[in-house]
C-alpha cells in the first residue's frame, strides 16, 4: 500500500492501529478499545501470511466484535470497572443524628459522618425529633432520605 508516495505494509498499519487502541484503552480504562487492539493484533498476524486486505479486515472485525460481544461482560464483572463507591454512596446505610427536626412533608437536617445534610423521611408522614438517631436509606439529589434506626 502506498501512502503519500511511501510504501507502507499492512503489517505496519495493523501494528500502529493496535498501539493506538492500546493507548486509547490506557487513557480511558473503560474496557472499550482493548477488544479492537486484539482484533488489530489478529489482523497483524494474518497480514504476515500475505493474505488479502479484505480478509485482514474481516479478521479484524470478527475478532474485535466477537471479543466485545462475548467477553466484555465477563471482564467488567470480574474487574468491577466503574463500580467504586463514591463518598455519597458510602453514606447510604450509615447512622446519623437529627440536628433540626424532620417533620411530615418537610425537610430537616441530619449530621452524618461529620457533615450536615438536608433530610426528609422515607415515610412522608413520619417525623424525627432533634437528637434522634436515624439511618440513611437513600439519597435524592442533595437530600438524604432517612428511616428510624430501628427499622433497618
Amino acid at each position: 500500500m502506498t501512502v503519500f508516495g511511501i510504501e507502507i505494509s499492512m503489517t505496519l498499519i495493523w501494528l500502529i492501529a493496535a498501539l493506538a487502541f492500546f493507548i486509547a484503552e490506557a487513557l480511558t480504562v473503560g474496557l472499550a478499545t482493548i477488544w479492537f487492539a486484539a482484533g488489530a493484533i489478529a489482523a497483524l498476524l494474518i497480514s504476515l501470511l500475505d493474505v488479502s486486505v479484505k480478509i485482514q479486515l474481516a479478521v479484524f472485525i470478527a475478532v474485535s466484535f466477537g471479543l466485545l460481544i462475548f467477553t466484555r461482560k465477563i471482564f467488567v464483572e470480574k474487574l468491577k470497572a466503574g463500580t467504586e463507591k463514591t463518598n455519597i454512596d458510602a453514606i447510604i446505610g450509615k447512622k446519623g443524628i437529627v440536628i433540626s427536626p424532620v417533620m411530615p412533608y418537610a425537610t430537616g437536617q441530619v449530621k452524618v459522618s461529620g457533615q450536615v445534610w438536608s433530610a426528609a423521611c422515607k415515610d412522608p408522614e413520619a417525623s424525627f425529633d432533634e437528637g434522634q438517631i436515624v439511618t440513611v436509606s437513600a439519597i435524592e439529589g442533595v437530600k438524604l432520605i432517612i428511616t428510624d434506626s430501628e427499622e433497618v
